[in-house]
């Protein structure tokens, strides 16, 4: 295709694109499901699993070969100014009281999927197409693992927020050890994509680079007072000028160090400077990374994923096993680390309901694997599945224990001792009320 045929084939399918994912968001809002679940949906139905299937010549038509990597350019933007957007959300220093707790649940809920993924996997081998040829067992096998492991923390985050949640323990400590379940799974998918080179070299240039990191980010924290006076001097159009700048340059050099571009966008979100002036400049970037470039993104997502591949009664029986060891391992071990913590049984609950949700973390992640060759069209299929089945229990599963026990639970203190002694809270709606998606709307605090 002419690039002028690519440009008007590109404008076509984001016009479908766009469209159908307002179509499936209102299809879905009677049962309380966030846009994230209905643009996972829309981008599944786009693919082979049923427009290719129903409609291949149409399908084919909309989404040519040659389409799919600028599909995949567009969609990679906007993964950085929502995961950039996402970390200017969180507050580093809402961790601090609540770390011990925040850390037993993240390691919990990190280290038992990953063993649990890694281990089916790797006894189904044989019977699976887990594997594309030349890739070690043990490369996919971490692989699926840390895929299981990941949370879907802009969308607990949102979810949270939205409630007035934010500033009680069970809120905090979900934000913190999500954030932290985060940060290890974008380590350790560093660490297998080394495994999957051959190499040390990416392995060991990411613990470096992640270093530096750590080092510039802290300078830029130190200094957000000057900071905070040369924005001051800016235009708006010079303020969203170098917001932009420091954003691709953060998100340019985690790529090049092997931590991929999002990781470098939330942890620049994270610690930059704040303001209400500020907020409104990051704000102005909000509708083109929700609206137009993460469905895309989502659409990529689909055209990768065959259902069809699910006909294999093997493959589907592993389909169903992966979701189980995903759930048990994230809510259980979440809802087990939380109660050895401290924390009354509603509170673990809901701990464990949010900390399970992938949603569009995991697609990025798994979108990594397939880049990198680590996974098979059959696997990346199954992952798909868990990504979306994880993401939609979320919801119901909160308005279920709602309903179970009236609502929001009583809170321990914030070091998640239980029986503290604490104000009564103000009175707050239903913690599952809301339909908030993952990293969609919500108000911003201007406190640092």
């Amino acid at each position: 295709m002419s690039s002028t045929e690519l440009g008007t084939a590109f404008l076509l399918a984001v016009a479908v694109i766009l469209v159908l994912c307002r179509l499936v968001a209102l299809l879905l809002r009677p049962l309380g499901q966030p846009p994230v679940v209905a643009e996972m949906i829309a981008g599944v139905l786009l693919g082979p699993s049923v427009l290719g299937l129903v409609l291949p010549s149409v399908e084919h038509h909309l989404f040519p070969a040659a389409l799919h990597p600028m599909l995949y350019v567009a969609g990679q933007l906007g993964l950085v100014f929502f995961m950039f957007q996402s970390g200017y959300d969180f507050r580093l220093e809402r961790i601090k009281p609540v770390a011990r707790s925040a850390a037993l649940i993240s390691a919990a809920g990190s280290a038992t999927p990953l063993l649990l993924g890694a281990g089916l996997t790797w006894a189904v081998h044989g019977s699976v197409d887990t594997s594309p040829p030349g890739v070690p067992l043990h490369v996919t096998a971490l692989f699926v693992g840390v895929t299981l492991a990941i949370t879907a923390f802009p969308m607990l985050a949102r979810i949270i927020t939205e409630n007035g949640l934010s500033g009680t323990a069970f809120g905090t400590i979900s934000l913190a050890a999500g954030a932290m379940d985060d940060v290890a799974a974008w380590i350790m998918l560093a660490g297998v994509v080394s495994l999957a080179r051959g190499s040390a070299h990416t392995v060991v240039l990411a613990a470096a680079g992640a270093a530096g990191l750590v080092v510039l980010l802290t300078v830029l924290i130190r200094l957000r007072g000057p900071a905070l006076r040369v924005t001051e001097r800016l235009s708006d159009e010079q303020l969203l000028l170098a917001t932009v700048l420091f954003l691709c340059a953060a998100a340019w050099y985690t790529d090049r160090i092997g931590l991929y571009a999002v990781f470098g966008a939330f942890s620049l979100g994270a610690a930059f400077p704040r303001s209400p002036r500020i907020d409104r400049t990051i704000e102005a970037t909000a509708p083109l990374s929700r609206i137009l470039l993460l469905p895309l993104f989502f659409t990529y997502s689909g055209l990768n994923t065959d259902a069809g591949l699910l006909s294999d009664p093997k493959l589907l029986l592993f389909a169903v096993g992966c979701t189980v060891a995903a759930v048990v391992g994230k809510f259980g071990a979440c809802w087990a680390a939380a109660r050895l913590g401290g924390q009354p049984p509603a509170v673990a609950l809901r701990i464990g309901t949010l900390m399970n949700a992938r949603g569009l973390m995991q697609l990025i992640a798994i979108n990594v694997g397939l880049s990198e060759g680590i996974v098979s069209p059959s696997m990346f299929t199954v992952l798909v599945v868990v990504a979306v089945v994880t993401t939609v229990m979320a919801t119901p599963l909160l308005r279920l224990w709602d309903r179970l026990d009236g609502g929001v639970p009583a809170e321990p203190d914030a070091t998640g001792a239980a029986g503290a002694s604490t104000p009564p809270p103000a009175p707050r709606p239903p913690l599952a009320a809301s339909t908030a998606p993952e990293g969609r709307g919500g108000s911003r605090s201007s406190s640092p």
